[in-house]
């Protein structure tokens, strides 16, 4: 199997272009390309592949082999190489997610190769019960939520899929309150979780737990959650960088779609 490895902010991912590749038990095959000690390493595994209804489809993979909705880091990264490798000369592309269709622009640099990408994530989703959240409230907006004893308060939003927003004064422990987030009885289908800190009305301290990966070092979806959540709150204007532990994403929001801003970089071609 023929493999590249792209990254955004440090959020990286083996992907296989499916167009002239197969993979075959792919959960599996997830797994085992993610290991960073047995495998190639990387937070999961995207296959890049025909659609009927867009201009190219993105089936992702966790690095426990689960599969995921969506993934804004992950799908800049396919804008890149579908470019780049030539199976598009199009600036503006379409590409179908489990999260339904997203609409990218494609920056380029003067080597003529994508150097950022703006993708329109679409309307974030805030009724609790199709986040999903157990919860019968209309909304999910600064409630409070009990974490082995200290009381968070955190906002719900989905962008295709889970996030729960907890805004904190200093960031905890990741690797103790991540796992007790992500398998709260409260998210039925587990949850991503962003811990943030508002810096101003147009800056936004970001890090991220995501559920079947652990610690990243960025999330775009999540990145797009804090903005929404912050914004809802009154605490951001309609334009601010979230500042995560790979890097910046401008994310705009003026209560209608959610627009992120990023770059996408080649790592490594190679063959399993």
């Amino acid at each position: 199997m023929k493999f590249t490895k792209m990254q955004g902010l440090g959020n990286d991912y083996i992907y296989v272009n499916c167009f002239s590749e197969q993979v075959e038990n792919i959960n599996e095959t997830a797994k085992f390309v993610s290991d960073r000690h047995f495998g190639i390493g990387s937070d999961g595994l995207v296959l890049i592949k025909p659609s009927e209804i867009a201009d190219f489809r993105m089936d992702m993979y966790n690095s426990d082999g689960t599969q995921a909705q969506m993934c804004g880091n992950a799908i800049r990264c396919v804008a890149k190489y579908v470019y780049d490798r030539r199976l598009t000369d199009k600036t503006e592309i379409s590409i179908e997610t489990l999260a339904g269709i997203k609409y990218l622009q494609l920056n380029l640099g003067e080597d003529f190769k994508v150097k950022t990408v703006r993708v329109n994530m679409g309307k974030p989703e805030l009724f609790p019960r199709k986040i999903p959240i157990l919860s019968d409230m209309d909304t999910f907006i600064m409630q409070d939520i009990e974490i082995d004893g200290a009381v968070y308060k955190a906002t719900g939003v989905s962008m295709g899929n889970p996030h729960i927003v907890v805004f904190v004064d200093e960031m905890p422990d990741l690797a103790k309150i991540g796992p007790l987030f992500e398998n709260n009885p409260l998210f039925p289908e587990r949850i991503n979780t962003e811990f943030i800190i508002v810096k101003d009305r147009s800056n936004i301290e970001m890090r991220v737990w995501e559920r079947g990966a652990g610690e990243t070092l960025a999330c775009g979806t999540g990145a797009c959650a804090a903005m929404v959540a912050a914004k809802l709150s009154n605490l951001v204007d309609n334009e601010a960088t979230v500042h995560l532990l790979g890097g910046n994403l401008k994310i705009e929001w003026n209560g209608e779609c959610v627009y992120m801003t990023g770059p996408c970089e080649f790592v490594f071609d190679g063959e399993i």
